[in-house]
């Protein structure tokens, strides 16, 4: 059907044609970038008919870049600024702007979009030929970026074992073009040759990797009460990979664990961190309220990338088929671990939600505005790399698709203008309540969906709000498991 190589490549040929507003500074910035794929299969294909022979269309649905999270002083309870403005979160947002203008395509405009009629009044479903691929240039920010660090690995852009802990002698552990990659990170001239000469330990060069935080090294071994690893993963992190690399150390995240529950034990080497928790976003002094990216994809993947609002549209959620990741640190594992398999205990879940078995994959591309690649082009030249402040909002809609922002208001905003409607991003929660608001006002009301019908003729506009911010009148969001429903009543985790 599709290849991980052909979703990354689509997605860098869009953020290409996309205008130059928001993208970072040549050879100064770097940034993130995350899209949605709407993958859509002929009608006519057997369902029995081999991947490989089915010839299905893709094309770029939402996409988002961005590296920045605002601190908890800088929230508005007015929702007019972007809490989170990491490429992940940004992509699925801006998948929620398409997915509100395909509804109104469907009930509005009565067109062909991406929904059918459902069984029940106001109601629509996906159509069956339509799936939806996730992508991702880096591995989400939180528990998916624990991952190994193999002993080979100096210079660490390139990628790791996928299976590190069961990868047999017989699989490669490096593409033809990794290998590539890994020779020219090592040159004589390379960043990592220079620290050899320089006496400095090759581990420390971490900051090619690191999604949103700093990464260490150190040789302590860890055990499995302390570390959170399985026997497997411990087997390979205290003696050696199935493929013949010593592990010896883990990538670690910057972010942190979420207060009042479990922390990392921060002894040196793999024992830094304990894997499978909840974490937050790290900020710069001031602390944030924004769950990981690894944190959010794993909700998705049980609650769906509609949210509580739009299910009232909804038959069923709308789930990702798959995640691809382009050229990174990478670990299979870490990935299923954290997206799929702290989910596995869910054990009751509302009529239509359920735990995706998720496809996860990893492509050889490398996004030539990722830190790890502006690093390398720019070699020797004076000044530093830093993160690209502005975030990128890009949705398949037919009026104003393009939205930048910085610090969460749109580019260009002042001080004079934030709390006016002008300066609101298109994909701010205010936004997209008065996208859903101008749909529900055009549809008539005998063909409303009946959770939004009786409470609106009670409540009236103030429904509206309430619709919005009350979860006991929403459709039920179950929790992800145990961890997760502790903290998701946390009153300062306000933004999974």
């Amino acid at each position: 059907m599709w290849t991980a190589d052909e979703i990354a490549q689509l997605c860098y040929a869009h953020y290409i044609k996309l205008p130059k507003q928001g993208k970072p500074e040549p050879n100064r910035e770097w940034t993130l970038l995350a899209a949605v794929v709407k993958i859509q299969t002929p009608a006519n294909q057997a369902c029995d008919t081999p991947d490989k022979q089915i010839q299905v269309t893709k094309e770029v649905v939402s996409m988002g870049t961005g590296t920045k999270c605002i601190g908890q002083s800088k929230m508005r309870e007015s929702g007019d600024i972007l809490n989170d403005s990491h490429a992940e979160v940004i992509a699925r947002r801006s998948f929620q702007r398409y997915i509100l203008h395909q509804l109104h395509v469907a009930a509005v405009l009565k067109e062909d979009s991406i929904f059918l009629p459902g069984t029940q009044r106001g109601l629509w479903r996906l159509r069956p030929d339509l799936s939806f691929v996730f992508f991702s240039s880096h591995t989400p920010c939180g528990d998916a970026s624990i991952i190994p660090k193999l002993e080979f690995e100096e210079q660490p852009c390139c990628p790791v074992i996928r299976n590190w802990a069961n990868n047999s002698p017989g699989e490669g552990s490096e593409t033809l073009e990794g290998s590539r990659n890994k020779r020219s990170c090592e040159g004589p001239d390379s960043p990592v040759a220079k620290k050899k000469r320089l006496g400095t330990p090759a581990g420390s060069l971490s900051d090619c990797v690191a999604h949103h935080g700093a990464q260490e090294s150190g040789p302590a071994k860890p055990d499995a009460s302390s570390s959170g690893l399985t026997k497997e993963e411990l087997d390979a992190v205290n003696g050696t990979a199935s493929g013949s690399f010593k592990v010896v150390d883990i990538y670690r995240t910057g972010a942190k664990c979420v207060p009042g529950e479990t922390g990392d034990l921060r002894k040196p080497g793999a024992a830094y961190h304990q894997v499978g928790l909840l974490r937050v976003k790290p900020g710069r002094g001031d602390r944030t309220c924004s769950m990981s990216c690894s944190d959010k994809m794993a909700r998705w993947n049980v609650l769906g990338c509609q949210g509580a609002l739009l299910m009232h549209f909804l038959e069923k959620p709308i789930y990702l088929s798959a995640v691809v990741i382009g050229q990174c640190p990478y670990s299979q594992e870490a990935m299923r671990r954290a997206l799929t398999g702290r989910c596995q205990e869910t054990l009751v879940l509302p009529r239509g939600f359920e735990v995706q078995e998720l496809k996860i994959q990893q492509s050889s591309l490398l996004f030539e505005q990722s830190r790890c690649a502006v690093h390398r082009k720019r070699g020797d030249s004076p000044g530093r790399l830093v993160p690209c402040g502005a975030a990128i909002s890009w949705s398949a809609v037919p009026q104003q698709p393009l939205d930048v922002t910085a610090n969460g208001f749109p580019q260009g905003t002042t001080k004079k203008e934030i709390g006016s409607p002008r300066a609101r991003s298109r994909i701010s929660k205010v936004e997209l309540f008065r996208s859903f608001q101008k749909l529900l006002s055009c549809i008539a009301e005998d063909e409303r969906p009946d959770s939004v019908r009786s409470f609106l003729r009670s409540r009236g506009y103030t429904g509206f709000l309430i619709l919005m911010t009350d979860v006991r009148l929403q459709p039920p969001t179950p929790s992800v498991c145990g961890r997760f429903s502790s903290q998701c009543e946390a009153p300062l985790i306000r933004n999974f």
